[in-house]
């Protein structure tokens, strides 16, 4: 199966959407309050599952040129799927789908499709390329219910066969999108039609490996009873049948089918609690090319098919649910303590961990999320508290021209709102706080529910929590940090914001020393607590940066990684620090406020400045700094 002279391993055709998915589980579509948005449709699904696990996948559809449109593009795009072959339909909309979970059979759903872009494509959308350069592609059957849709399709099947590429058909019955069912029942899995299965039986006959649930396989074959209907597939098609059978796993038949099903080749189930069955087929495919395409054995692939859909059934989502190739590896060599997976922690940090989007290799941050700093700069020249938002936008203004791709923010919402707002249309690494400022023990800004705070925050912007934590603490104080740093780890994994934990133990009383900052990180592991990134403070010494690497590696190697911080020290001194914090594995950047804007900021308020001398002289602060940074690479 492997094909050294192609560059995509797989190409899907066919629907692109956004899914709403209902946060609240157990009660109808009708009572939500609230969803969650993530990308959608079965091909989709596929490009994006089979990118988790390794493939190089591209997708050929058509979105909305609008907000809707550029999400699925870009989220795409952060899982490492090819978008060339979608197309941006400058007069339609982007499909939507509405649903929700009632119970583990239940699924309510309506798809919004009327005149959507993904149901417009065209045969001329089809890239002869794009397909020239795959191994595989893989239609779906709901993109054959429209007659440009399947011209489109069958296209798409052509020049497949004529660049030697395998054909896959994903049956992806949905009785709704073929106007056999009300829009209200959309979760509908089975509506006999005569048409329905003939159709299916023409794209069969065309395909290399079909794949389908019992109930798939019954419409395209044509019978109501599984076995009957894989004959009378088998009587169209020499394809590989691939029969999808739930919690009982499935089931393979390279040749004729045998006079009992249980003879064909077995991949058997994987015994999980269900939460949510959305996404599971999707899933299972991407699980069986992760296999297939690697030239691996059947039994091989329907091993990685069914474990995948184990995970994907035991979260929420449908793209979002599907793992990782280290995920899924691990779950097959490993396996869980717990029949219900999404109670594993172990499995989910590393499902979290190995799904995050865009990697940062260095984060150079302006951090201007003071508050009480600022406040007494204002208060002390009788300036109205609210120019100090605007003193933040000028810190913006100043550090944006000087990004290269590594500039970092750290704004908050009291006075830095504005700049968050026009912060988040450029990318930069974005992070905000959530802790009262100064306080100790730690409390939150905003209220005691962090969830409910975190549900206001778009998920670019990382949570920051400084906490002033020494490992030396007394017993009581430790214990109510590391509670609230609990909660708000939990509330940050379900809110799916990172989280950035910043430690500062030098307020303390107590002796600082080369493994201080270290054992602290190591005080908030063992509360079962794994941040994507830490900030912390400058190490006077390699060995201290050393400590630090070793904790990371022990308790979580899939960290983003570290930050500098600066607490106001000249730059001289920050340069001196680098040199250390360059030869650790895990320090990825600076995060310092004061040394850049102190002095500006000061000279601004007290009218002794204006803007654009404010801008400038933060601009050269932070460029030195960068410089700075750099200087101090090793050789």
């Amino acid at each position: 199966m492997v094909d050294r002279d192609k560059d995509i391993d797989v190409v899907t055709v066919g629907r692109a959407g956004v899914d709403l998915y209902g946060e609240q589980v157990g009660g109808r579509l009708e009572d939500m309050g609230s969803f969650a948005k993530y990308i959608g449709g079965c091909p989709t699904n596929i490009a994006a599952g089979t990118a988790r696990l390794g493939l190089r996948s591209a997708l050929i559809s058509r979105v909305g040129d609008e907000h809707m449109g550029r999400f699925v593009r870009e989220e795409l795009v952060r899982e490492g799927v090819d978008v060339s072959g979608v197309q941006t339909d400058p007069e339609r909309l982007t499909a939507l789908v509405v649903l929700g979970i009632r119970d583990r059979e239940r699924f309510p759903l309506i798809f919004y499709r009327e005149n959507c872009a993904d149901a417009a494509l065209q045969p001329d959308d089809i890239d002869p390329d794009l397909i020239a350069r795959a191994r595989a592609v893989v239609v779906t059957g709901t993109h054959f219910a429209k007659p440009q849709l399947d011209a489109a399709s069958r296209r798409a099947i052509q020049l497949a066969r004529d660049h030697d590429a395998t054909v896959i058909l994903d049956i992806d019955y949905r009785p709704v999108l073929w106007g056999l069912a009300e829009h209200g029942a959309g979760e509908e899995r089975f509506v006999e039609s005569a048409s329905v299965t003939q159709h299916l039986q023409a794209i069969a006959a065309l395909c290399d490996v079909v794949v389908g649930t019992e109930e798939e396989i019954q419409i395209a074959g044509g019978a109501s009873e599984t076995h009957a209907a894989l004959e009378s597939l088998r009587g169209v098609t020499g394809a590989l049948l691939v029969c999808k059978r739930g919690p009982m796993g499935c089931v393979v038949f390279p040749d004729a089918i045998p006079e009992n099903i249980e003879q064909g080749l077995q991949g058997p189930g994987v015994p999980v609690e269900v939460f949510n069955v959305l996404g599971a087929g999707d899933a299972f495919m991407s699980g069986f090319l992760a296999g297939y395409l690697r030239g691996f054995a059947l039994e091989t692939c329907c091993r990685y098919a069914n474990a995948a859909g184990a995970l994907t059934v035991s979260r929420h989502g449908c793209t979002p649910a599907s793992p990782s190739w280290r995920e899924l590896r691990h779950f097959l060599d490993h396996g869980s303590p717990v029949r219900r997976l999404r109670d594993d922690r172990a499995l989910e940090q590393l499902h979290r961990s190995t799904t995050r989007h865009r990697a940062w290799p260095q984060v150079l941050a302006l951090a201007i999320d003071h508050r009480p700093q600022f406040e007494e700069m204002a208060d002390a020249n009788s300036v109205d508290r609210r120019r100090i938002g605007a003193f933040k936008l000028l810190a913006l203004e100043a550090v944006r021209g000087n990004d290269d791709g590594r500039l970092g923010l750290l704004l908050d919402g009291r006075y830095g709102w504005d700049a968050l707002a026009e912060a988040a249309d450029n990318g930069h690494w974005l992070a905000r706080p959530i802790e009262a400022p100064q306080s100790r023990p730690l409390t939150f800004e905003g209220g005691a529910s962090v969830g409910a705070i975190l549900r206001d925050w778009p998920l670019p912007q990382i949570v920051k929590c400084l906490v002033f934590y020494h490992p030396e603490d007394d017993a009581e104080l430790q214990n109510q940090q590391g509670e609230q740093l609990r909660r708000l780890a939990e509330a940050a994994r379900a809110s799916r914001h990172e989280l950035l934990v910043e430690v500062i133990a030098s307020k303390s009383d107590k002796p600082v020393e080369a493994d201080t900052a270290a054992r602290a990180m190591q005080a908030i592991y063992d509360r079962g607590i794994y941040p994507d990134w830490w900030k912390l403070e400058a190490q006077e010494t390699a060995q201290g940066w050393q400590c630090i690497d070793d904790t990371i590696a022990a308790n979580d190697p899939d960290c983003r990684g570290t930050l500098m911080l600066g607490l106001d020290a000249p730059i001289e001194t920050l340069a001196g620090h680098f040199a250390a914090a360059r030869q650790s594995r895990t320090c990825r950047g600076f995060a310092v406020g004061r040394t850049i804007f102190g002095e500006p900021a000061r000279a601004w308020f007290a009218g002794d400045i204006d803007d654009a001398a404010a801008r400038d002289r933060m601009a050269a602060r932070y460029q030195e700094l960068v410089h700075a940074w750099d200087a101090s690479a090793p050789a």
